[in-house]
């Protein structure tokens, strides 16, 4: 045999040693873990109310990089701008309409009153929605009293039904009707689970967050209020994340709404 065949073969050999050297190397590398999924646990939404006094806490807004619902009050000096704002951050914008209540509260402008004929309520709300552009749906502000009465509700609800906009009920009185008569139209409605800063302490919000969490991991979905307080929103950064880890996810109401 020829030296040069003899060469070849050697070479050719050694090349195969290395070639599964190679290959027994990537096969016997350790393998990183692969992620464990993080099972649903359930579905938050999380509606911060009375936007519209000012504009002071929308910077902490971004720190938050969730889901939010804003709900704005019109009639106020800041709430259009506000709206546009929040809308520029890519939150749910809805209209905070204001309803009378049973209670001897200052009312806000133009709050809608049980003694009012049709076309006062209708004009009301026009006016309302035009002044919050990008409303996806309209929660009530106050209203214990107006929540309880079929009329002046079938009034509003046929104009949002006309707007293709959904109803977010507060739940400030046990007698609300909104719930029965939604279902009755055929118009898109959700409800308030918790109210979560009735107390502006950290603790006491904290609390009513894990009772949110526990609806939305009873009954796969909650929805939760607080207000356009410092307070508040420090505990959402704070909170939000943790929550996602644990297997819950943030959304708009819309995405609750039946």
């Amino acid at each position: 045999m020829k030296k040069e065949q003899v060469y070849k073969i050697v070479i050719g050999f050694l090349l195969l040693i290395v070639i599964l050297q190679g290959v027994f190397i990537i096969i016997s590398r350790p393998k990183k873990p692969s992620k464990i999924a993080v099972v649903l646990k359930g579905k938050i939404a999380i509606v911060v109310d009375d936007w519209g006094y000012n504009l002071n806490n929308l910077h902490l807004l971004d720190q938050i990089k969730y889901p939010l619902t804003m709900s704005v009050l019109p009639n106020l000096s800041y709430s259009s701008l506000v709206a546009r704002e929040l809308h520029t951050r890519g939150f749910e914008i809805i209209l905070h309409l204001p309803l009378e209540p049973h209670e001897k509260y200052r009312l806000e402008k133009n709050t809608i009153m049980t003694s009012w004929d049709e076309e006062t309520i209708k004009n009301v709300i026009n006016q309302d929605l035009a002044s919050i552009t990008y409303a996806k749906g309209v929660s009530n502000h106050m209203g214990s009293r107006a929540t309880e009465e079929p009329r002046i509700m079938e009034i509003i609800f046929k104009e949002l039904k006309k707007r293709y906009l959904y109803f977010l009920d507060s739940i400030v009185s046990s007698k609300s009707v909104c719930s029965d008569l939604a279902r009755k139209m055929d118009l898109g409605f959700a409800k308030r689970d918790v109210f979560l800063d009735n107390q502006e302490d950290p603790v006491y919000i904290k609390g009513q967050i894990y009772k949110l969490k526990m609806k939305a991991k009873h009954y796969g979905r909650a929805i939760g209020i607080c207000h356009d307080r410092k307070i508040s929103l420090e505990v959402l950064k704070e909170i939000m994340s943790q929550l996602e880890k644990e297997g819950y996810k943030f959304v708009f109401v819309s995405e609750l709404v039946k």
